[in-house]
């Protein structure tokens, strides 16, 4: 732990006289008094139990002690140094973008307010956000395209050398336009599927296996139509102009439900259930940034599974 006596001008000083091997020098570069230097120096010495300078004839010089020291002093200024020209970077724009994989299910409603939050910090970051299959997006991840997935839990064979941090638990949904015709019969929808085309989840997708199960515990091992699709445009555009059934995250298609566009097909999918959240390498370690944009993905996700 560090000592919390010792602070930022106790290194300042130190470092500055074991360059010049000078107090007056020292105290001259740092527009301070020689007994300011002195004292601070001293201060140092007593924290650290040891001297870290020594007399040499009219002169100073450094102690064993004192080299060790400067070492950790020194790399902690320059780190220290890194770490303003960063925010500096960031303000001005010169800093690259941090870049964001966010899936479907997070594309539409969580990202879009956690987005609004995050230009409220004012941090003049540029953000790049793309959207594709999991499997697509945890590769761009892994190899260091991506700063950041945001959605739903990828199987475990797929998560080394991630982390995961847990926002809200999600499940699949059988969506249909306002006014589709199973909306108005009592026939059960899973005898109907086949009557009907199905937007289905890529084999790609994370959900893919899910529905699956679903549907052949549901009695539905198969079905004859079906487009295979992670575009929410598309399936929003075809679903308005056919009968079509899209299974997709609840996510997806939250925002059509609330506006009455789409509609969701009376068929309990709680065991489709999932963890949606934050993925990481478990390596990497956020800028000052992106720990931002994630505290406010993190806010849009509680606000979003509080409703």
């Amino acid at each position: 732990m560090i000592d919390s006596r010792i602070k930022f001008r106790h290194l300042q000083t130190f470092v500055e006289v074991a360059r010049q091997k000078s107090v007056m020098k020292a105290a001259e570069l740092l527009r301070v008094s020689q007994p300011a230097v002195t004292k601070t120096i001293r201060e140092l010495e007593a924290v650290l139990s040891v001297a870290v300078f020594e007399r040499d004839g009219r002169g100073i010089k450094i102690t064993r002690y004192g080299e060790v020291f400067l070492k950790h002093a020194g790399a902690a200024l320059t780190a220290l140094r890194h770490g303003l020209d960063s925010v500096t970077q960031e303000r001005v724009g010169d800093a690259p973008p941090i870049r964001i994989g966010a899936l479907p299910t997070v594309s539409t409603r969580v990202m879009p307010q956690a987005m609004e939050l995050f230009l409220k910090e004012n941090t003049w970051s540029r953000i790049k956000i793309v959207t594709g299959d999991n499997a697509v997006l945890l590769e761009q991840l892994r190899v260091g395209d991506l700063d950041l997935v945001v959605g739903r839990l990828a199987g475990a064979e797929k998560m080394a050398g991630f982390s995961f941090e847990h926002l809200y638990s999600e499940q699949v949904a059988f969506a249909v336009r306002a006014g589709h015709p199973l909306l108005k019969t009592g026939q059960s929808p899973f005898a109907a599927l086949a009557e009907y085309t199905v937007l289905m989840p890529t084999r790609a997708s994370i959900i893919r296996p899910f529905v699956e199960s679903f549907l052949i515990a549901n009695g539905v091992p198969n079905l004859p139509n079906q487009i295979e699709t992670v575009s929410d445009s598309f399936g929003r555009a075809f679903l308005r102009s056919s009968d079509a059934i899209w299974i997709i995250s609840t996510g997806v298609v939250a925002a059509d439900i609330e506006d009455g566009v789409l509609a969701i097909l009376p068929i309990d999918t709680s065991e489709t259930k999932g963890p949606v959240g934050l993925t990481m390498r478990t390596d990497a370690i956020p800028s000052l940034p992106l720990s931002i944009l994630m505290q406010t993905i993190r806010e849009a996700a509680r606000e979003i599974s509080a409703r």
